[in-house]
């Protein structure tokens, strides 16, 4: 009791010591489970960046609660008959913050420029444009190398959010200047992301608060104790055992909603001398990992058993969920078994885990779990954007990390197992798995995708790169004063039509 008193008082400590205007009526004020890294849509991949570009960044194209694809910055598009030219027309009327003009020769730089980055994370994403080209000053049009099911939903996101073009060749990442319905004042590291609305925006009727703070609070006790105390407004990701209480405290509400995505075990198989251990050259091992874990189980005691056990990348209720492939139950005796196949009779590895309690909690339960089969895990906890640096740079054994999900199946699996994958940290590589998924890019008859889907998970089902755990149910908490809060299962928080009463 006394380090929740203290940690709290520490958290609230640090909301008071802001400018006066983050106490104002005009202010929304948000909690995030982690700080973001770096903001730049193009290089950036953390969940909580995603909810910041949000209000800095429009996009061409967003998503529905009903996961229908809808105009944005782009107000109507079309393919040709062969499939290998997108044509879009694009509002008239947007603006960046430096008061430039968005147009076709704007969107053409933005997306060439993920395109070629070298560092941009969205290369794999955009990897059938061939060329893109210049209509008129409202159309553009994206010339494909192959036919291409994936590029709409692609655009809903990152891939698809506009910077002005004379910010290009800044720090982007510093300070952002991009078209959304707020613009960039400033970042404090690990502490909070302050924009004021843009008065230029052509929806700005649509957003009622002048400034929007986001505030990085990893501790989900302390995050939760600032919403109970009125220096927060709303927070996402409140922890499932909190939920109960959040329900019944009449001064907050809560929305749910399961999202898109998966959280799991990524393995380095073959990135650098990490990999160079049992569990990242031996399938043996990890698949005695898999075995090892009792997903219900977790899920009951880290998650009120809110949160559904998953094998695959794909949400349970996915038309691309594969129903030969359900949850396995826990075999220790086979796992063991697999270890002694494979010439260990103990294995030590390390798991890498963000420092919240949650993630503490969850190593915690599989190390308990995994040291019953032979598999010593030790756990190293850090802050978020360090442990999505010391992945990309292959310098992990295991890390503990999820994905929010896409609306289109490719987004969930493609770039973290195909070769050239932008986000295979673990450099996980088979000739088959980039043949299937590659062609399942290619395929708009749903059933003839899943046939790619189910033939690859089979693969990776077997080798397993990733171990996944559980699907994630969503929980968002709001002071009972903030109306018009629409939940959609991507998980983001859309600021358009938020007030307080």
């Amino acid at each position: 009791m006394k380090r929740f008193a203290l940690l709290a008082s520490a958290a609230l400590i640090g909301l008071s010591a802001l400018p006066a205007l983050a106490q104002s009526p005009s202010t929304l004020r948000i909690g995030l489970q982690e700080d973001p890294d770096v903001l730049d849509p193009h290089k950036a991949r953390t969940f909580v960046g995603r909810i910041v570009f949000k209000g800095l960044c429009d996009k061409l194209l967003d998503i529905t609660p009903e996961l229908k694809i809808v105009p944005r910055l782009a107000t109507e598009w079309s393919f040709s008959a062969d499939g290998l030219t997108l044509t879009m027309k694009l509002r008239s009327d947007a603006k960046f913050h430096d008061g430039e003009a968005f147009d076709a020769a704007a969107a053409k730089a933005n997306l060439e420029r993920a395109m070629t980055l070298p560092d941009s994370l969205r290369k794999s994403e955009l990897a059938s444009i061939e060329s893109i080209s210049v209509v008129d000053p409202t159309t553009f049009a994206l010339k494909l190398k192959r036919p291409d099911a994936t590029l709409l939903a692609q655009l809903t996101d990152r891939a698809g959010m506009m910077l002005s073009p004379k910010s290009l060749g800044a720090d982007i990442g510093a300070k952002p200047v991009c078209s959304g319905p707020y613009q960039f004042v400033e970042r404090v590291q690990n502490d909070r992301i302050v924009l004021d609305r843009f008065k230029g925006h052509w929806e700005a009727a649509n957003y009622h608060f002048d400034r929007v703070i986001y505030r990085a609070i990893p501790d989900t006790t302390v995050r939760l104790a600032n919403l109970r105390a009125g220096e927060l407004d709303m927070l996402e990701r409140l922890a499932p055992t909190d939920v109960k209480s959040a329900q019944g405290d009449k001064t907050l509400k809560v929305a749910s909603m399961p999202n898109l995505g998966y959280q799991g075990i990524t393995i380095n198989t073959n990135h650098g001398d990490a990999a160079n251990q049992p569990m990242g050259k031996d399938k043996r091992v990890r698949q005695a990992l898999s075995l090892s874990i009792d997903r219900k189980v977790l899920s009951q005691v880290v998650f009120e058993g809110l949160y559904a056990p998953i094998i695959q990348p794909f949400p349970p209720t996915s038309t691309f969920v594969d129903a030969k492939l359900p949850v396995p139950e826990r075999d220790v005796a086979k796992a063991k078994a697999l270890l002694k196949e494979a010439g260990q009779s103990k294995v030590s590895v390390e798991l890498f885990v963000t420092n919240n309690p949650v993630d503490a909690q969850l190593g915690q339960v599989i190390q308990a779990m995994a040291q019953e089969a032979g598999i010593d895990i030790q756990i190293r906890s850090t802050e978020f954007a360090s442990q999505l640096r010391d992945q990309q740079q292959g310098k992990f054994q295991m890390s503990r990390i999820g994905w929010s999900g896409r609306i289109d199946p490719d987004g969930n699996i493609h770039q973290f197992v195909t070769t050239k994958g932008n986000q295979n940290d673990g450099r996980y590589s088979n000739a088959e798995v980039d043949k299937l998924l590659d062609e399942a890019r290619t395929i708009y008859d749903v059933a003839e995708r899943k046939k790619r889907y189910d033939a690859a998970q089979k693969i990776l089902q077997d080798e397993l790169p990733i171990v996944y755990l559980y699907n994630q149910t969503v929980f968002f908490a709001l002071r009972s004063n903030i109306e018009g809060f629409v939940i959609n299962p991507d998980g983001m928080i859309r600021l358009s039509g938020l007030k307080r009463s």
